[in-house]
């Protein structure tokens, strides 16, 4: 059966083993999950429960959270997301769940989400090179040519930036 909780990363940091080596590890904030609803395979056609994380403020949450966050007597939470193939036996609505749930030692996935960089030009991006920067050359971080023109458009897996990029 599945587990798990929501977090946040902190930081990265190392630890030292008993036979001296060094291990890096990083450092998740996790507290404040609340199962939120148990989804049953004759409401919803399958089985899993909802778990909330980091308290949202009131102000920014509409009415529907708000309401299904009273259901489960919390204020309403910043990140939703369901855990699929649990035992719903061991759950109930309203219950925290803590790092308790996982043992010491036992091996787990995590899943992270990107800060995101925005838009990247074509060196950043696509690993391109840039143009000379001396003797008056204009051509310097914008993306070259693609080669053919005949089929009008960025053929998939092409490393370029596409059609919206205009060399000036």
């Amino acid at each position: 059966m599945a587990k798990g909780i929501l977090g946040r990363k902190i930081g990265m940091t190392q630890l030292f083993s008993e036979n001296g080596e060094l291990v890096p590890v990083t450092v998740i904030q996790a507290e404040g999950n609340v199962v939120l609803q148990k989804k049953s395979v004759e409401n919803d056609g399958y089985e899993a429960i909802q778990v909330g994380f980091a308290d949202q403020k009131e102000s920014n949450a509409n009415k529907p959270a708000k309401g299904h966050a009273e259901k489960a007597n919390t204020k309403p939470k910043r990140f939703i997301r369901e855990i699929r193939n649990v035992n719903l036996d061991e759950y109930e609505v309203g219950q925290e769940l803590s790092v308790d749930v996982f043992e010491a030692g036992e091996k787990i996935d995590v899943t992270g989400t990107s800060k995101g960089k925005g838009f990247q030009g074509a060196i950043k991006r696509h690993n391109q090179q840039r143009g000379p920067m001396t003797h008056g050359s204009h051509y310097h971080r914008a993306p070259g040519a693609m080669g053919v023109i005949d089929p009008m458009r960025v053929f998939k897996g092409k490393n370029y930036l596409g059609k919206w990029v205009v060399k000036l």
